[in-house]
């Protein structure tokens, strides 16, 4: 998504974050240590409803594949569709822009939830928690819980997310917290059941979505790729 390069800050005091987590869990403090600094870049994005436009875009296609359709699409519009302009458009020119039927269908239903309300705008959405939004996010067509919580974290950079399902965030965890032969990859059995997860999760509350960012970095280091915003 092309946005007009405004950069958000975060709600809270990354430094303090840091320490805690430290203080809390002396182990994941010697990952923060060889991660360095907390990077965490926040998507600018000015609305939940061309994020999410983004995500439902982007499920199940490979990044090039993904970035060429929404260039068409954009090209098609002149720019991000209104929730309006998106209802009002035939299926047609959006299935030549490489858009699946079903993807159509989950982006009606979000334009539609956007303008009775239930999508909120970006200045209803700062004053809702988390479990709310994850609520009324999730009865949109196509959009799940994990959707709702990168959005929560790299859009809205709330502090204390924990996306137990993410593959990167269970790998993270394995590589940071089970002694595992260096000299073999990671299989299934390795990756941590949610409970375990939440389990660890409580020593890092309030800051779990920086705890979850450096599990993320845990991968990039065993891949010996540098920190980045966000996990792939």
């Amino acid at each position: 998504m092309i946005h007009d390069g405004r950069s958000r800050k975060l709600s809270f005091d990354a430094v303090e974050a840091i320490e805690h987590l430290k203080r809390k869990d002396p182990k994941l403090g010697v990952l923060i240590e060889c991660v360095g600094p907390f990077a965490l870049r926040l998507d600018p994005s000015p609305s939940p409803f061309e994020s999410l436009l983004e995500s439902i875009l982007y499920q199940q296609l490979h990044g090039k594949a993904a970035a060429t359709i929404h260039r068409r699409v954009r090209e098609y519009f002149g720019g991000d569709p209104t929730p309006q302009l998106l209802i009002d458009t035939p299926d047609e020119p959006l299935r030549a822009a490489g858009v699946s039927g079903n993807k159509i269908k989950a982006f009606r239903d979000l334009a539609a939830k956007t303008l009775d309300g239930t999508v909120p705008s970006h200045a209803a959405i700062k004053k809702l928690s988390d479990a709310e939004i994850i609520e009324r996010l999730t009865a949109v067509r196509g959009i799940g819980a994990w959707t709702v919580e990168m959005l929560l974290i790299f859009r809205l950079g709330r502090p204390d997310v924990l996306p137990v399902t993410d593959y990167g965030v269970r790998k993270g965890f394995a590589l940071t917290f089970h002694r595992l032969p260096k000299t073999r990859a990671l299989v299934a059995a390795d990756l941590p059941k949610a409970d375990v997860l939440l389990r660890r999760g409580k020593k890092w509350a309030p800051f779990r979505s920086v705890a979850s960012w450096y599990l993320w970095r845990a991968c990039d280091l065993a891949k010996g790729t540098g920190p980045t915003g966000r996990s792939a």
